[in-house]
C-alpha cells in the first residue's frame, strides 16, 4: 500500500483516510496550511503519522516562501524572514490537535534544525535543503522504528491465538507498517498464527473502517466487533491478549489512547489477559508526571450524532466527544518501543 505520508518533489503526499475504506485517494499538499487542515480534519491521523506530517508541513513552509529556493537574496535578513515564516507555520501546525505528543516532537525537531542553520549563518537554500533532508529522514525512520517495535512485540504474541486491538495503530497511523498492528504483522511474518478482533471504535469507526481495511488487504484474518462485545469475548476465552497504540505516554507509564481504550484495559485486567501498548519513544512525554496532565482533545459533536453525514441522534440532545482517554499504568502489562519491551515500574524502565 502507498505510504500514509510521504514527501516527493516538494509535495506532501498522504492517504485521505476520511475516504477509506471505499476509496483510496492520495492528496498532494503544497503548503503548511493544507497540511494543518489535513491533520485537523483527520485526513491524516495516528500519532506517528501526524508527527511526520507536521514536520513535512514545516519543510513546505521553507520551500514556499520568498526566502526559499528561488530567492536570489541570501543575506542574514532573508534568512531571518524565512525563519519567521517557518515559525508561523509551526504555530499553525501546533494548534491542530493537542493530545498526540508526536505532533510537537516532529515540529520541534524541524525548528531545531532551522534555528541551528540560522545561528550558523547558512543561506536560505542551505537551510531549506537541511529541512528537506531532515523531513525525508523522518519518513524513513518512522517505518524503521515501526519494524523494530514489531520485532520486539512479536515475542509477546501467542504462537496460535486471538488478539484484540482498539482503534487503528497500523500502517495508516504511521508512515508504514504500524505500531500495534506492526507487532501483529511481525508475529505473523515470524510464523505465528494470529486472528485479530478489531473493535469498531466509535465514534469515527477507525477500527472497522481502517484496521479491518488494512489487515484484510494484507490477508491477515480479522473480525470486526462492536465496542461493547469485548468483555463477552474475553469471558468466553476468545481473547488471548490485547495490543493497542498510544498518542501520549506519561513518565509513569499512564497511556492516552483512543477513547474506549481504558474500558478495554479494565476488562483485560479483570479477566487476567495481557494488555500491551506499542508506541515509539517519541510518544513518551517525560515532562508529564502522570496521565492526569495529558490534554484530552474534545472533537466536534457531530462525530457522535452523525454517521457518514446521517444524523442518528435526536436533535437537541447534549453530547460530549472526548477523543481520548487515559489508561493507568497499573493496567498496562508492558510497553513496546523500538528500544525493547518496558515492564513496570515504568518510571525506571521507560528511561532505560
Amino acid at each position: 500500500m502507498h505510504r500514509t505520508v510521504d514527501y516527493v518533489e516538494g509535495k506532501v503526499l498522504m492517504i485521505d483516510q476520511t475516504r477509506l475504506p471505499h476509496e483510496l485517494v492520495i492528496l498532494e499538499l503544497q503548503t503548511p496550511e493544507e497540511v494543518a487542515d489535513a491533520i485537523k480534519t483527520m485526513k491524516v491521523r495516528g500519532a506517528p503519522a501526524i508527527g511526520v506530517a507536521a514536520a513535512l508541513g514545516v519543510a513546505l513552509a521553507a520551500r514556499n516562501t520568498a526566502g526559499g529556493k528561488n530567492s536570489e537574496q541570501t543575506g542574514l535578513d532573508d534568512v531571518a524572514a524565512l525563519l519567521n515564516r517557518i515559525e508561523r507555520a509551526a504555530h499553525i501546525l501546533r494548534n491542530t490537535r493537542p493530545t498526540a505528543v508526536n505532533l510537537f516532537w516532529g515540529i520541534d525537531r524541524m525548528l531545531n534544525v532551522a534555528r541551528a542553520c540560522a545561528r550558523k549563518k547558512y543561506d536560505c537554500e542551505t537551510l531549506r535543503e537541511a529541512l528537506e533532508q531532515t523531513a525525508r529522514a523522518m519518513v524513513q525512520e518512522d517505518e524503521q522504528i515501526c519494524r523494530r517495535i514489531g520485532e520486539h512485540g512479536a515475542k509477546l504474541m501467542p504462537d496460535l491465538g486471538q488478539v484484540l486491538t482498539h482503534c487503528n495503530a497500523g500502517a495508516l497511523a504511521c508512515v508504514a507498517y504500524g505500531t500495534a498492528l506492526g507487532v501483529i504483522r511481525a508475529a505473523i511474518e515470524a510464523g505465528k498464527r494470529i486472528h485479530v478482533y478489531a473493535d469498531e471504535t466509535r465514534p469515527r469507526l477507525q477500527g472497522m473502517k481502517l484496521t479491518a481495511f488494512e489487515l484484510s488487504r494484507d490477508g491477515i484474518p480479522v473480525t470486526v466487533i462492536t465496542d461493547n462485545m469485548a468483555g463477552a469475548l474475553m469471558r468466553s476465552g476468545r481473547i488471548d491478549c490485547v495490543v493497542v497504540g498510544a498518542d501520549r505516554i506519561a513518565a509513569n507509564g499512564d497511556v492516552a489512547n483512543k477513547i474506549g481504550t481504558y474500558s478495554v484495559a479494565v476488562l483485560a485486567h479483570h479477566h487476567g489477559i495481557p494488555f500491551y501498548v506499542a508506541a515509539p519513544t517519541s510518544t513518551i512525554d517525560f515532562s508529564l508526571a502522570s496521565g492526569d496532565e495529558i490534554p484530552i482533545e474534545e472533537r466536534p459533536h457531530d462525530e457522535v450524532t452523525h454517521i457518514d453525514g446521517k444524523r442518528i441522534c435526536p436533535v437537541g440532545v447534549d453530547v460530549i466527544n472526548p477523543s481520548f482517554d487515559v489508561t493507568p499504568a497499573s493496567l498496562v502489562t508492558a510497553i513496546i518501543t523500538e528500544k525493547g519491551i518496558a515492564y513496570p515500574p515504568y518510571k525506571q524502565s521507560l528511561r532505560s
